[in-house]
This record gives C-alpha cells, structure tokens and sequence, in this order.
C-alpha cells in the first residue's frame, strides 16, 4: 500500500457553498470572477451576496431539499453563482453538457429525477426539448433573459428569507455529474459536500493560491476538473476566475495577456497548442508562471515543448475521475525535476494500491504496473440508483478500482501507462463505447458493431466504429455511418473514422475484444 507522504486533512465538514464563499464577505471588493471576453466583474462580496439571494429566490420558486437542478450552461460568470445558490437551496447540481442533444438531456434529467433546469438563451431550445421528452421538470430558468422564462437577473431582486436548510455534509449529495466510470453508459456520480469540500482542502497544499493570482477558466465548469480547479479551488482560495465560453485559441492567448493571467489548468490539446501553434508568438504570455494539464495522458516530450517554448518550469500533470471528486495525484507547484511524463504524488490523506493485472488480490510493489486502487474522502458516494455498478467499483474497504494501469516509482511518483477500462477520452471528454455501440444497432443497415479509441495525428484519441454490414446494406459507406452518428450525439461523441470488417470479434462470454479490433486494419 502506498500512503501520501503529506499530512492529513480533516475532513470538511460544511456545505460546499460555505467551504467555498465561507470567507468571500470580508475579502470585499476582490475581483472574483471576470467575464474574460467584455469584462464584467464580480467581486466577491458580490457573489456572496447574489448568490444567497437567488438561493431565497430558489427556494421562494419551491426548490427544497432532495431536489435536483440541471445546470446546462457554457462557462460564464453566472455559473457560480447558480451552483452555489441551489446547493444553499438545498438541491443537488447535476451539470450538463452545453452541448448535449435533447435526447442525451433528457436521459440524465430523467435518471436524475431533476425537477429544475437553468440554462442560457441560445440553449433554451433544446432545453425545452429535453424537458418535454423527460417530463418532470417543473420549471426552467435563463441565466440571461428568454420570452416566458424568468430570469436569474430578475430573481435576485427577490426579497424572500435567505434558506435555512440543514444539510449533512457526510450524506447530501452537492453534485451529480454524470461519468460513464471504467465503462458502460454515463451515471450519475454521487459526490457529497464533504467529498467535494475535503478534496479542495487535501490539494491545496500542493497547488497553493490566493488574492493575486489569477486562473484562466476555458475548460468547462460542467466537468468535474474545471468544477474543481477552475471555480471551488480558486473561489475558495481568495483568487480571481477569468472565464472564457470555450476555447477559441486567440481568444485564450488574448486573455493570458490582457488580464495576466498568472496559472493556467488545462487538457492536452491546448498544451499541444502552446507548444506548437504559430499564434502563440503573437502574444505576451510573461505573466504565467505555471500549467498544469489533466483529464487525460500528456506525452512527456509535448510537455517539455510547451515548457521550453513559454520558458516555464515543467508542464505538470495532474490524475484523478469524477468519481474521485476528482483529484487523487499532482504534480506540485514547488516540485523539483519531476520525472518527465509522471502524473504526480498521493494527495493528502489518500492510499493507493496497484493490484496485479492477473490476480486483483495480490498487491504489487514500486515499479510493478498494475491497475490503480484508491481509498480516501474523495471517493464517492455512489452511483446513483445503482448499488450493483457501485459495488462493482468500489470494494467493502472502501476502495475504487480506476480502470487505469500504472506504476509507482521509489520515490513515490505514479506513471499511468494504460488503460484497462474501455472509456474514450476525446480532448478530456468522456465517451463511453457502449453508447455508441448501442446507437449504431438502431441503424438498419448495420448487423453488429464495437467502438474503440484511437489515436489521431493530432494525438487526441477518437472514437472509431468496426461494423458488420446487414446483408441487405452492401453498399453502407463509412460516411453513412459517421453522418447517422452525428446527427444523433453531442459533437465530442461523434465517430470520427469507420472500418467495416466481417464480424466483431468476442470472448465467449459475449464481451468485445477490443484489443484485437485495434491492430492495424485497412480502413473503408
């Protein structure tokens, strides 16, 4: 077993919305959150107060405890503040893909049982859509304005009672993203205040910030890594959030620049950006003084690019999923020469075991790949309404299996060196086989399909579709397919390559051989 050599945290035991903006009161007139693209500002004195206002909003429109809201949004500077105002309602956030169809909307309102839904204008189309298709939802708000719809602006001149609600830190889930694990289709992921709250305090030591640091937000709040370090970490820490909608590469490196931009918490394809995009040169990055990447495998060699290329010290990596609230190893601010392509060292208060490949009951020692084991108060509290998928991830002693292979070395740094789990990451996205597998069946002219993840030039991995034609189909071209795709899921689900081949190959068990499907075929 290997143990984090940092001292223990207790466990946080207040309600996310008070772990976070416990102290935003008296830090006053500090920028908290900057509109990177026209520069509006909130204070945190600001967002202290708003937030507890649209919360007695909330609750005055009846969101009560146990209920669940759907926050569909892209990033904007009203995020926040919704997020926390339901918690202080006493909801639970499910966040959502800005891009999700109305279809894959309305499967997670209805798994989710959500009664409420804020989105944005350019969204309500869809959010309608999805409200319609789930049934249940009782009413859907606008962080901007929308004909019909009240709007978040207008609700804070509420003059109801701030909520007083009792909230178990230890049960209460705060949020529910929803995570596809090491397989299988996306499920809501139990994560409690205490889960969440404790997790900001056990990687604080390792990535220190405060009132003068500034983080450029452009990976999106939805997800769990911007969820954590673009907003709770940097919110509860006294710094300022610069938030961007998506990323757009001049508008990212503009923002770097004209708001200095001091840290910046990103995926891979944006530190391959760095390192290589000629726009680069066209800006003052000076005011940086670290990257960190995460949410999927950086190549040692891009990183070291990126660094030498911005004259910063080394890329560092970061590990952990959602259902690990989500930060288990990290790369430390201070480090000196870390090994080139580790993902970092045990966080506070966090054991790790890699178990045999062959034997899951054997644990191996330092420099013996196996699958990554973990115990500690980020785990989660589950998948929601489904103990068997649980108890499949997580053991009686309170360890979760990851999926990931990896190896530790004597110094306590963890390498991940594969995976063992079938989960695509497209760009730090999740895309789970199975969901595409089954969408692909519904076609008419496909008799059997499987999905794996291959890496493009670009070195993204991206889903690609092995299909059996239906004998009456002969002439199903691979465009055909990738259009009937795309029509149907978000664009970071879409199959971006198809090789028709005779049959699936399969164990006898009926599980895909997907290892066989990705040695080098001739593709159609």
């Amino acid at each position: 077993m290997f143990r984090s050599e940092y001292a223990d945290v207790p466990a946080v035991e207040l309600p996310i919305h008070e772990a976070v903006l416990g102290r935003a009161a008296e830090r006053g007139d500090t920028p908290a959150l900057v509109d990177g693209v026209d520069g509006t500002t909130l204070t945190y004195e600001q967002v202290d107060r708003l937030h507890r206002r649209l919360a007695a909003a909330f609750a005055e429109a009846g969101v009560t405890k146990g209920d669940v809201l759907a926050l569909h949004s892209p990033n904007t500077v009203a995020f926040p503040t919704a997020f926390y105002a339901a918690t202080r309602a006493g909801a639970s956030v499910t966040t959502v893909h800005p891009l999700a169809t109305a279809g894959e909307f309305a499967k997670q309102l209805r798994d989710c049982g959500a009664r409420w839904i804020v989105t944005v204008s350019p969204l309500l189309e869809t959010a309608r859509a999805a409200a319609a298709q789930a049934g249940g939802v009782r009413e859907i708000f606008v962080c901007d304005s929308a004909p019909g719809h009240r709007s978040l602006i207008d609700m804070l001149g509420s003059t109801a009672p701030e909520p007083r609600i009792d909230i178990d830190p230890a049960e209460d889930v705060a949020a529910l993203p929803y995570s596809s694990g090491t397989t299988g289709v996306p499920k809501g992921v139990m994560l409690t205040h205490r889960s969440i709250a404790t997790n900001l305090a056990q990687l604080a030591p390792t990535l220190p910030m405060g009132p003068g640091d500034r983080i450029l937000a452009v990976l999106p709040f939805f997800h769990i890594y911007g969820l954590t370090a673009l907003m709770n970490a940097p919110l509860r820490q006294g710094a300022t959030v610069v938030v961007l909608p998506r990323f757009d590469l001049d508008t990212f490196l503009a923002a770097i620049q004209e708001h200095r931009i001091t840290g910046l918490y990103v995926a891979p394809p944006i530190v391959l950006a760095l390192a290589k995009h000629p726009a680069v040169a066209r800006y003052d990055l000076s005011s940086l003084r670290y990257v960190i990447s995460a949410a999927a495998p950086l190549d040692a060699a891009l990183a070291a690019a990126c660094s030498r290329r911005l004259g910063l010290p080394p890329v560092g990596q970061a590990y952990g999923m959602t259902e690990l609230s989500p930060g288990t190893h990290v790369v430390p601010l201070d480090a000196v020469d870390p090994p080139p392509g580790t993902v970092g060292k045990l966080i506070a208060d966090t054991e790790m075991r890699i178990l045999s490949l062959d034997d899951p009951d054997k644990d191996l020692g330092v420099g013996e790949p196996g699958e990554i084991a973990i115990r500690g108060p980020q785990v989660m509290k589950g998948y929601l309404g489904r103990p068997d998928a649980t108890a499949a991830m997580i053991d009686a002693d309170g360890w979760l299996r990851t999926g990931d292979v990896g190896h530790v070395d004597g110094d306590g740094w963890l390498f991940v060196v594969d995976r063992v789990k079938e989960l695509i990451k497209y760009k730090g996205f999740q895309v789970a086989p199975a969901e595409l597998e089954a969408l692909l069946l519904t076609h008419p002219g496909i008799a059997d399909a499987a999905v794996v993840g291959v890496y493009d030039d670009d070195n993204n991995e991206v889903p690609h579709a092995y299909v059996v034609r239906q004998p009456t189909a002969p002439d199903l071209s691979a465009g055909e397919v990738m259009m009937y795709v795309a029509e149907r899921v978000a664009p970071y689900k879409r199959v971006r390559g198809v090789t028709f081949v005779e049959g699936v190959p399969r164990a006898a068990s009926g599980k895909i051989l997907r290892r066989e499907l990705r040695a080098p075929r001739e593709e159609s």
